[in-house]
């Protein structure tokens, strides 16, 4: 009996597991080791965060739903990777400790034949002064909606907000990034567009003046370098899509920033032309940088080896071209395929957990030498693709041995959709659904924008609402493993 151990409960970690259970049957042990107790539909935070939708609404205790698949769960936080065993045994195996199941602070081995880092990433707000309270945790400067509870908080934040402005007190409302190598732009291009909404529809819109900061070089960039789509025969530039949103809903917007610091109701920010300024706030939501989590590595004789393992970002290392190159050098075939770790070939890594081998925009710094580009997303459809194609190399490498072929998902290869709430009502909603193929551009198979304009396209308006509503039930009924999950696409 082989046994496969999933680090991470998320998108890609659940994924990854339920589906190599499913396949694996009871002939061989699935553990999954994450630390939370709840799985959380991320893209729905956004509805959370501006009072639209519950917490319960987007959430679903894991224990029921790992007990009925046969999944040994254990709510617990990995803390470190042992892939040569240790004295007196060559078994590999992860250290972890419990965060939940009455075991709260104990410590314990996990031995593994394949393992899948799918941790996710940690948000890092101590990355930037003030954003964070220094102990990693949210500052009590801004808001996030990174998590369900972040979520439940910044909609607490907001009502107030909203009720000084019903009162005819002016209020100023920042979203967007809160350092200048963030991604998930995504999340704070939802989020600035449903508050800006919500603010409409209490009818108090001209009493909050509304900003959007990013680290994007050009508005509709969202860490891919930005798309374009067919449009009357021509290839219009997401830039222009983008920034005819924030014009039609009277948003401002600073770019090319990178947020140096937050004080309370005062953020200051560092631009690509060199430009130092400084933003009042009443209400802001910053998306804080990703890191790993901090996952630490040990060979048998005890010796640190995490730089072997992981990159210095924290992230895992995997089958991608690490080579330091200009841009102008960088090719689609830098990217992953296979998610293995070269070094430890029993050891994969899926979703956000995966270190890429360079960003997807270009990149830039300021003349102070400040770097100010968006990292590469793996979040929502991708981290699902990777996560289950993690698992069934895997399942072949257990059912076949060592020859068995690996299953690829580039994300140079890859398409995905994405659908951006612009407000939520099943009458009035709105909602950019948007396609990009591959997601990582590929400049030699596609001369001059990268992608093929016959599988990148977009729509905006109540159709893409519907589709974003849908989804959200989709989704949480193919995690809780109901019937005909397995025919529900990624």
């Amino acid at each position: 009996m082989a046994r496969v151990v999933v680090m991470g409960g998320g998108v890609s970690g659940h994924t990854a597991a339920t589906f190599a259970k499913h396949w694996l049957g009871n002939e061989h042990e699935v553990v999954v080791v994450t630390p939370n107790a709840n799985w959380n539909w991320i893209p729905s935070n956004i509805w959370v965060g501006v009072g639209e939708m519950k917490k319960e609404d987007v959430i679903f205790p894991l224990a029921p739903v790992y007990a009925k698949a046969g999944i040994d769960y254990r709510q617990a936080k990995a803390v470190s990777i042992h892939p040569e065993g240790k004295e007196g045994s060559d078994t590999p195996y992860i250290t972890i400790e419990y965060t939940g199941q009455g075991k709260e602070g104990q410590t314990e081995e996990i031995t593994y034949d394949y393992l899948i880092n799918a941790t996710g990433p940690k948000l890092n707000f101590d990355a930037t002064p003030g954003l964070g309270d220094g102990n990693g945790q949210l500052g009590p400067n801004t808001v996030s909606v990174c998590t369900a509870d972040h979520a439940v908080h910044a909609n607490n934040e907001l009502r107030k907000i909203f009720e000084k402005a019903k009162q005819g007190q002016k209020q100023k409302i920042v979203v967007g990034t809160g350092h200048g190598m963030c991604t998930c732009q995504g999340a704070a291009f939802e989020y600035i567009f449903n508050i800006d909404f919500e603010a409409r529809k209490a009818g108090i819109r001209d009493n909050i003046d509304i900003e959007w900061i990013s680290n994007e070089s050009f508005l509709g960039d969202f860490g891919i370098g930005g798309l374009h789509i067919k449009r009357g025969g021509y290839a219009a530039s997401s830039k222009i899509f983008a920034e005819s949103l924030y014009v039609e809903r009277g948003i401002d917007w600073t770019i090319g920033a990178h947020v140096s610091k937050v004080e309370e109701g005062k953020l200051h920010y560092e631009q690509l032309d060199g430009t130092e300024g400084e933003m009042e706030f009443d209400f802001a939501m910053l998306i804080p940088p990703f890191a790993g989590v901090g996952l630490k590595a040990y060979g048998k004789d005890g010796s640190d080896i995490t730089d072997t393992i992981f990159a210095p970002n924290g992230f895992l290392k995997v089958d991608a071209d690490y080579t330091p190159k200009p841009y102008e050098e960088w090719k689609a075939s830098d990217w992953p395929r296979t998610y293995q770790n070269p070094t430890y070939k029993n050891i994969f890594a899926a979703g956000i957990a995966f270190a890429p081998p360079h960003l997807i925009s270009k990149p830039m710094k300021s003349p102070k030498g400040t770097p100010i580009n968006p990292t590469p997303p793996r979040t929502g459809m991708p981290s699902g693709i990777i996560g289950k194609a993690v698992a069934h190399s895997v399942c072949d490498l257990i059912k076949e041995g060592s020859a068995a072929h690996l299953h690829e998902a580039s994300m140079a290869e890859m398409g995905a959709a994405c659908v951006a709430s612009a407000g939520k009502s099943l009458t009035n909603g709105i909602a950019a659904a948007l396609t990009v193929y591959p997601v990582v551009p590929d400049f030699e198979k596609y001369p001059g924008i990268g992608r093929d304009l016959d599988y990148t396209f977009g729509e905006i308006g109540l159709a893409g609402h519907w589709i974003k509503h849908i989804l959200h039930h989709l989704f949480i009924y193919k995690a809780k493993l109901n019937p005909g999950w397995t025919l529900i696409p990624e």
